[in-house]
């Protein structure tokens, strides 16, 4: 097969799955319509206690909305909302979510608690599963920009094992944490964009 035959396949089959993924984003968007009381429309709540989906990482949404629906994972709000779900349509909303932008939250993050917060990470090692600045890989979330509320409420979850669909890590790190440090992380966390 010559080079200039091969070259054409290839655009053709990179705009077949451009195609594919554009349609799986616009299925989310219809899908994700009953999301929008909390995330808002776009991925971007404006109560601090729900968190942004907007620039999520498309598995880790999915992998979520699986763990509602199949129990792994319990809340009073989502977990009757994944039960209807199909596969299809976690990821589709997934892929919708993921390919927002997630806006900076009007959240005032303490510059001491930054500070303490960003040498908790560090001595923490929370780089290691979510990246520098928090950014996320995978099925592991981005944290970067989330509302302080959110993370502590996340963060005490793990600690009192309410939270338990993590295959232990978060679990198991939450124990070293107390309040204060909780907080300092939260507001560190908040302050990344």
């Amino acid at each position: 097969m010559n080079a200039r035959v091969l070259f054409t396949l290839l655009i053709a089959l990179s705009s077949i799955v451009f195609n594919t993924q554009a349609q799986d984003i616009e299925a989310g968007k219809k899908k994700a319509e009953a999301c929008a009381a909390c995330h808002g429309a776009d991925g971007n709540p404006v109560a601090p206690m729900f968190p942004a989906l907007a620039g999520q990482n498309a598995r880790y949404i999915y992998l979520q909305l699986k763990d509602y629906k199949e129990g792994r994972r319990k809340n009073a709000l989502m977990s009757p909302m994944a039960m209807n779900l199909s596969k299809e349509d976690m990821l589709d909303m997934a892929a919708y979510f993921n390919g927002q932008i997630q806006k900076k939250n009007n959240f005032k993050s303490d510059p001491q608690r930054i500070k303490a917060g960003a040498a908790k990470a560090e001595e923490s090692l929370c780089a290691m599963c979510h990246m520098g600045g928090m950014s996320g890989q995978n099925e592991i979330p981005r944290l970067a920009g989330q509302h302080p509320d959110y993370v502590i409420t996340q963060l005490k979850n793990f600690k009192a094992r309410e939270r338990n669909n993590d295959a232990g890590n978060m679990t198991s790190l939450a124990q070293t944490l107390s309040e204060d440090d909780m907080t300092n992380l939260a507001h560190w966390i908040s302050s990344l964009y």
